[in-house]
């Protein structure tokens, strides 16, 4: 499979998937198109309960400080090789 060119693209890939990515794999996704899209979070931990919530800020915690174009190649790169194991 050709490596995906834009975050759209990418992101396109991913909605082709016959089979739901691991919760991991998800959240990695997530952070990883949030780091891209918006650069590094700034807003506040949500707080209680909301484990969900909780973990997609985590998620995008974990890429701060990475450029936006590191962010969109790195998604890119794991929507490829998420692509071969899910399609």
């Amino acid at each position: 499979m050709m490596p995906t060119q834009t975050l759209e693209d990418a992101f396109a890939l991913t909605k082709k998937f016959t089979e739901k990515p691991s919760n991991e794999e998800l959240l990695k996704l997530y952070g990883l198109y949030k780091q891209a899209t918006e650069g590094d979070i700034d807003t506040e931990r949500p707080g209680g309960f909301d484990f969900k919530a909780a973990a997609k800020y985590n998620a995008w915690l974990n890429f701060k400080g990475t450029s936006k174009d590191d962010a969109e190649r790195q998604y890119s790169e794991l929507a490829d090789e998420l692509s071969r194991k899910y399609i």
